[in-house]
């Protein structure tokens, strides 16, 4: 049987497939029909039901159950690994002048989004674009200030950009509770026997990882577009961890947090009915 499997080039999401997509464990009988796409190209398509298993931000999760349920295994939640707010400039920010600035974010149905809007409900000049071009358009004037993910984190202050505010750490004072950043989500199509096959098989491939860790694979490599091996590896050390084997009592409290709040902010009734999880 032949599934389509979409995640992310990023070093956390290949480092967590790479055994599975690459025969390097056994599947049991599954074959991948793999996509890799920056996060909001996956989201959009999960919007559409287009993959069979999908990584996919939470926003995008949330809008998506009546195609997806999320798996315990792959998910990238922790605590200090939020989005940062950042700017060219190294003067103070305060909430009107955020408010009235322009700020270019990630993706509509990314994390990031939400977590801007939740600490900052009243800013309104959003503009999306692709993740890697932020510190860019923050380099070229293109906007007053950027929220940025993923590897980016290690390297702004390099260029030159100074932080805002660490909207992750703003949540996890206001909500006492683990970032949700991003999960893998089954298609509801899917037998629940195989969807259950492919949450124990994404745990193993993670595992196979992790025993030969801090080795770097070829796949990792291959795909982390010119980063050195030690921000694959901090990249990797900030998004891979337990919740990623299993979600756990914890993590999936920590979604539906986050679930409460994407209602509350998008104005969506609760749907008391409506799982989440696998």
């Amino acid at each position: 049987m032949k599934l389509s499997l979409g995640f992310s080039p990023c070093p956390n999401d290949t480092f967590i497939f790479d055994a599975l997509v690459n025969n390097k464990i056994d599947t049991e009988g599954l074959e991948f029909d793999v996509c890799l796409e920056d996060v909001e190209t996956l989201n959009k398509w999960a919007l559409e039901g287009k993959l069979d298993i999908t990584k996919l931000s939470f926003p995008a999760f949330f809008r998506s159950l009546e195609n997806y349920m999320l798996l315990n295994s792959g998910s990238a939640l922790g605590k200090g690994v939020g989005p940062l707010l950042i700017t060219d400039s190294a003067n103070e920010f305060n909430t009107e002048d955020i408010n009235q600035s322009s700020v270019a974010l990630p993706g509509l149905h990314t994390t990031a989004n939400l977590l801007f809007s939740f600490a900052y409900p009243d800013a309104v000049d959003k503009k999306f674009i692709l993740f890697s071009e932020i510190e860019n358009a923050l380099l070229n004037r293109e906007t007053d200030l950027g929220v940025i993910i993923h590897e980016n984190r290690f390297t702004y202050q390099q260029k030159g950009l100074h932080k805002v505010k660490d909207l992750g750490e703003y949540w996890e004072e206001k909500m006492e509770s683990p970032i949700p950043l991003g999960g893998i989500a089954i298609n509801q199509s899917i037998k629940r026997s195989t969807a259950l096959k492919v949450d124990q098989l994404i745990r193993k491939s993670l595992d196979f990882a992790f025993s030969n860790y801090p080795f770097i694979t070829d796949y990792v490599k291959q795909h982390s577009q010119s980063m050195s091996e030690d921000v694959m590896r901090q990249h990797i050390d900030l998004y891979v961890n337990n919740y990623s084997l299993d979600l756990g009592e914890e993590g999936k409290l920590a979604i539906e947090n986050l679930y409460q709040v994407f209602q509350e902010i998008n104005n969506i009734e609760a749907d008391e009915e409506e799982s989440l999880f696998l």
